[in-house]
């Protein structure tokens, strides 16, 4: 070996410092012995030289993993590097009657909430929305929390997720789905009170046909390619004052419609859709909006149906005909029209119908 070949190796030795020199003190059991230490003399072979590697120092980063059988001492504590707490994230999983959420601190909306109807619960009639009322989630910490002054004067509706129509099988389910955390900016005309609300309808429609109906509602922040330089990017609206909650650019559910209830060999009609937070024309067909269930989980960091075999799994709308039902709410609304052009007098003309939201 020559003369600079050990200068090298002595001076990585040295760089390295004395915890690397440890990891060769104490050869495994049972092994080859190791190559004598190396001096600046030429040393002679030996009448039967024995073929083993010489161990060349490496320098490691302070952070390294390092097997359990070394003796290398770390520098630093690992154990105490978050001595002054846990920075997140921080999920708020939240239990109510009518659902249950995730709720993102960051975004004061939630990741997703989900809900479970049957033909049974949705045929009672045990609460009535007037005595309902927006109420903060007190379980969220203040900071993080969604206030009803963030939605004052914002041009957005505090967006249900889980809808009360859902929940009329109780008042109290039906004033948990009022709490903000059940709650999303919504874009108003055209969409919350509108197509968003048939597609509601659509869902509450599927337990004529299934037993059991499974629901997972949530925001999404997607992409957009900018037309200046072609390039994508996320950009949403904030609201609130400070300006803290977002405004999701889109919205999507995930539907489980079950052949049985509680059977573990059923079928289940898998649907996934996706809606822009924009106005959607009513003759919109919900079919446009169905989506791989990869797609969502991929936009969204989610996992869903996993413990759904695909065997188990049909396309929902493969199934059924995936289209709104435009009825109700349009008759609601033309007849609203209508009360403020008619020439009648206020006494002379019906009651106005009550607005949804």
């Amino acid at each position: 070996m020559s003369k600079t070949t050990l200068l090298v190796i002595a001076a990585a030795s040295a760089a390295t410092g004395a915890s690397v020199t440890a990891l060769f003190s104490k050869p495994p059991k049972n092994t080859a012995p190791t190559a004598p230490s190396a001096t600046l003399k030429e040393v002679p072979s030996p009448v039967a030289p024995v073929p083993t590697p010489v161990p060349v120092p490496v320098q490691l980063p302070v952070s390294a993993a390092v097997h359990p059988s070394s003796s290398l001492i770390s520098p630093v504590d690992p154990s105490g590097i978050l001595r002054y707490g846990f920075p997140g994230p921080v999920t708020d999983t939240l239990t109510t009657p009518s659902h249950l959420s995730s709720f993102n601190r960051a975004t004061r909306n939630p990741h997703w909430v989900a809900e479970h109807f049957t033909p049974q619960s949705l045929l009672l009639k045990n609460a009535d929305r007037r005595h309902s009322v927006f109420y903060e989630d007190l379980s969220v910490p203040p900071i993080f929390r969604a206030k009803l002054s963030d939605y004052a004067r914002s041009g957005y509706d505090r967006g249900h997720q889980v809808p009360a129509a859902d929940a009329k099988w109780s008042q109290e389910a039906m004033d948990s789905t009022f709490v903000l955390s059940n709650m999303c900016p919504q874009v108003g005309e055209g969409f919350n009170r509108d197509y968003w609300a048939h597609f509601e309808d659509f869902c509450r429609n599927l337990a004529k046909r299934y037993p059991s109906v499974r629901v997972v509602t949530g925001p999404l922040y997607l992409p957009k390619r900018d037309e200046r330089d072609g390039k994508w990017r996320v950009s949403y609206e904030v609201i609130g004052n400070p300006p803290n909650v977002a405004v999701p650019t889109h919205f999507y559910k995930i539907i489980y419609a079950e052949e049985g209830q509680s059977s573990p060999i059923e079928k289940v009609a898998l649907g996934a859709f996706v809606l822009p937070n924009a106005e959607i024309p009513n003759g919109k067909s919900l079919a446009e909006f169905e989506v791989p269930l990869e797609a969502v989980e991929r936009a969204s960091g989610l996992t869903f149906a996993d413990k759904l075999p695909i065997e188990r799994r049909k396309r929902l709308c493969g199934e059924i005909k995936c289209e709104i039902m435009v009825r109700e709410f349009d008759k609601a609304r033309q007849q609203s029209n209508r009360t403020m052009q008619d020439p009648r007098t206020p006494q002379q003309l019906p009651p106005p119908p009550i607005s949804r939201w």
